[in-house]
Order: C-alpha cells, then sequence, then structure tokens
C-alpha cells in the first residue's frame, strides 16, 4: 500500500516536471530568440530589437547622424500613441535620443496605426536599456485604449513631455501634454472639441485622415498646459468618447490593460 502511495506521488512530480519543461519550451519559442539583435516584445504585437554597429551605408540611406553608432528599434503592427509616450519615458531614463517616428498604416486592418520608431545613441548598452524601458511601458500606456468591433477610443497624458513627443507631435519639452484619438474620425472631432472646451489648454495639433494620419480613419488632437487642466481635457474626452463608440456595436468596450489616466 505504502509502495503504491510512493510511486503515485512520484509518477505525479515527473509529470509535473514534464509539463513544465514543455511549458518553458513553448514560452521560449514565442517570447524569444537567440539573437543578439532581440531585446524583447509587447502588447500590440510590439517588437523591440537593436543594432550595435550600424553598417555605414544604411547610416547614408537613412540620413542618420554617424555619432550614432548604435540603435535601438521598436516596431508594432498596433499602437501609435501608447509607443510614443512610451519612448518618451525612455528617452528621459536613458542617455539616448530619438531619431526617427513614422506611424504606418496598420492596426491589423482596422482603422488606426502601428509604429516604426528609432532611438540614438553611440553606445548600444544605452538603446538597449531605452528600448527596455519603452517595452516596459507600453502596458501603462495601453491602459487608456479602448476597443470594440466599430472602431477605438485612444487617450495619454503625461506631467512632463520629452524628445520622443517633441519629435511625433512637436510638444513643448518640460510642459504636461496630452493627446485625444477616436476611429471612426467623426467621433475624433467631437471628442477634439470636448477637450478644447472642457479646460484652459493650449492645442499643440490637429491630424485627419488626409492630413497627418497616413490616411487611417482617425483624428488625433494634441494639447498642452497645466498639468491639472490637460488631464481634466482628456478625462473628459474620454467620458464623451466612450459613449459615442458604444452607440455603434452593442459589444462592451474595455480597456486594453489598466487605465492610468
Amino acid at each position: 500500500m505504502k509502495d503504491n502511495l510512493v510511486e503515485q506521488i512520484i509518477s505525479e512530480v515527473m509529470n509535473r516536471q514534464t509539463d513544465d519543461s514543455a511549458n518553458n519550451k513553448t514560452a521560449d519559442r514565442f517570447n524569444g530568440c537567440g539573437l543578439t539583435e532581440f531585446v524583447g516584445t509587447a502588447l500590440g504585437h510590439t517588437i523591440g530589437l537593436v543594432i550595435a554597429n550600424v553598417d555605414h551605408q544604411l547610416h547614408e540611406v537613412m540620413n542618420i547622424d554617424k555619432k550614432y553608432r548604435s540603435i535601438g528599434i521598436l516596431g508594432a503592427r498596433t499602437g501609435a500613441g501608447p509607443h510614443i509616450f512610451a519612448a518618451d519615458e525612455a528617452v528621459k531614463a536613458t542617455n539616448s535620443e530619438i531619431l526617427t517616428i513614422e506611424l504606418a498604416r496598420d492596426t491589423e486592418g482596422g482603422g488606426g496605426h502601428g509604429c516604426l520608431i528609432i532611438f540614438g545613441a553611440e553606445d548600444v548598452s544605452d538603446v538597449r536599456r531605452a528600448v527596455e524601458v519603452a517595452l516596459s511601458e507600453i502596458d501603462r500606456t495601453m491602459g487608456d485604449v479602448y476597443g470594440s468591433p466599430a472602431g477605438h477610443l485612444e487617450f495619454q497624458y503625461t506631467a512632463r513631455a520629452s524628445n520622443a513627443l517633441n519629435k511625433a507631435f512637436g510638444a513643448p519639452i518640460g510642459k504636461s501634454f496630452g493627446m485625444t484619438c477616436a476611429s471612426p474620425a467623426a467621433i475624433g472631432v467631437v471628442i477634439a472639441d470636448t477637450a478644447a472646451k472642457s479646460a484652459v489648454i493650449e492645442p499643440i495639433g490637429y491630424a485627419s485622415p488626409a492630413k497627418g494620419t497616413s490616411f487611417s480613419n482617425e483624428v488625433i488632437f494634441t494639447f498642452a498646459g497645466d498639468s491639472g487642466a490637460v488631464r481634466q481635457a482628456v478625462i473628459a474626452a474620454r467620458e464623451v468618447g466612450l459613449q459615442l463608440l458604444s452607440t455603434l456595436d452593442p459589444t462592451p468596450i474595455k480597456s486594453t490593460t489598466k487605465p492610468y489616466i
């Protein structure tokens, strides 16, 4: 009886170890690879990469200053605002600079963008760290991205804008900065107006399908100002946007992660 019990326990332990080993192999296959260029992945089918020593020929065609021997690369199928705000935190925390930010027409068939962000530094450790910080921030900056089969809403806020937001949107460095975005674009127009009316803010930019959004079905409104005012404008726009998007499809609208604004 005792022998059978011991054999049963040993068998369960061995099975558990086999399952754990299989799970680890599966996780390794999807979450990493052996290439030194690979840094990591994040929400939105986002990948982070580095090139330690960019080929001089690529420097020329990419129009990158040769002092930036190393570059970090952040690319995603879905997401632009979350990634730019995450990149902004990365440049605050590291000795790196934003070289380019491009918004691709994507969202994997939806109405919005993907993105390509290039960090530059003289040392590969700096750009690797910048990509790591950006990847870790995306879970937070995806918190106020909402979606349904009918479209999406995106809201972002920072108390202090830095190089990435300045590069992408012309945000005044050091000032509070906010963004509203909606698809379909019609909702984006209304929530931009809501934001502007709800607090004393300084409009910075307005992008629409034929003017500044790579022809995506979105309107993006960006603004700066006092921290409390910018935050209030974003929150007011979010409340209206959620109500309007819910009229187009009965599916409940959920935030991608945990809202942070």
